[in-house]
């Protein structure tokens, strides 16, 4: 039987703690994770806000000492030789990190000889990037004067101008439209095809799904979830139908009150006008609905069985949807376990 190597590791934590004092007291952002992520792959760090992400981030880019535990970047030690982790990473934080005073072309040639490029090497660097994240139409403007999306494109630039092993982005379209968006995603896997190993921070859950070879759902510091998308949504979602009734969206929640109560039901919760609810066997939940919404006289505008999310994930592991969790995941959801009342 041939043998299958392991690909390279590119980061690996084990036993990660990082606490903070408030208001006199202690609180555990990082608690005991343990992450491997491998070489040349989009790894996706999925959680709400607060959740532990960017604390994460932080220790694994020599920015904020562990408290505990031990990682390892692009073959280096993170505590031990945080100068060799920095010259193999790139990293573009929630703010970036260009100068707003000076122009984009400016930006690229300074971070090149910051580098110890060389006059000319540095020129060839910053025109090779410039045709990569298509910024000649600005890069002789000042930064200021950048749309979110053109400020975004260029701090990447800026990220992987020395050529890194690792780049962490931490939130990266955070405030950017869709379509800036969905050309930023272009980027990333544009960098993961060169070699790149991409570790991306986001609290999107279609980011999280579409951009991500693999990722790990955080929440309150530790890793609760890991897998492929496809691997999570499979291993704990189990079927899921969505209801869409005709009547006015003030009656949702009697009726999710009364769609909770069928045996077969194991979860329901509103998201965007319609019932979501995690069923045990698809085929016997979807005509038990039916008699009951027709028992009940309600109309339906449309009925479906609806693809597990990544949210039903974190709702199994934690009881409450990532959406409601902390930040703007994707629109506002309620949920609870089949048979909890809701106060009228």
């Amino acid at each position: 039987m041939p043998v299958t190597e392991s690909p390279p590791v590119a980061i690996q934590a084990l036993g990660l703690r990082k606490s903070f004092r408030v208001k006199d007291q202690a609180v555990e952002a990082v608690s005991g994770l343990d992450l491997t992520v491998a070489a040349g792959q989009i790894f996706g760090f999925l959680g709400p806000n607060g959740a532990g992400k960017t604390t994460t981030l932080r220790i694994l880019t020599t920015l904020l000492p562990a408290d505990a535990g031990q990682a390892f970047v692009a073959g280096a030690d993170v505590m031990r030789n945080p100068q060799q982790v920095r010259r193999r990473i790139g990293y573009v934080g929630q703010l970036g990190g260009a100068d707003g005073s000076a122009t984009g072309l400016e930006n690229l040639l300074l971070q090149a000889r910051l580098y110890g490029m060389t006059a000319a090497a540095a020129a060839s660097r910053a025109e090779e990037l410039i045709e990569l994240f298509d910024l000649r139409a600005f890069a002789g403007r000042i930064v200021r004067s950048y749309s979110g999306g053109q400020r975004r494109r260029l701090e990447v630039a800026l990220g992987i101008l020395h050529r890194p092993q690792v780049l962490f982005l931490d939130e990266p379209t955070t405030g950017l439209d869709p379509q800036n968006r969905a050309n930023l995603w272009n980027q990333v896997r544009h960098l993961r095809d060169g070699g790149t190993t991409v570790f991306l921070t986001t609290h999107y859950l279609d980011e999280a799904d579409q951009l991500s070879d693999r990722l790990a759902i955080i929440d309150r510091g530790r890793v609760i979830a890991e897998g492929t998308p496809a691997q999570l949504k499979q291993r704990y979602s189990g079927d899921t139908i969505s209801i869409t009734p005709s009547g006015p969206p003030d009656s949702l929640e009697s009726l999710e009150r009364e769609l909770a109560g069928i045996p077969l039901v194991r979860s329901t919760r509103i998201e965007d006008g319609s019932i979501r609810l995690a069923v045990t066997d698809a085929t016997r939940s979807m005509a038990a609905v039916f008699a009951a919404l027709a028992g009940s006289g309600i109309a339906v505008r449309a009925a479906a069985l609806a693809q597990p999310s990544l949210d039903d994930v974190f709702l199994h592991e934690t009881g409450r949807s990532l959406r409601d969790a902390g930040g703007p995941t994707g629109g506002p959801a309620t949920e609870r376990p089949a048979g909890e009342q809701v106060a009228a």
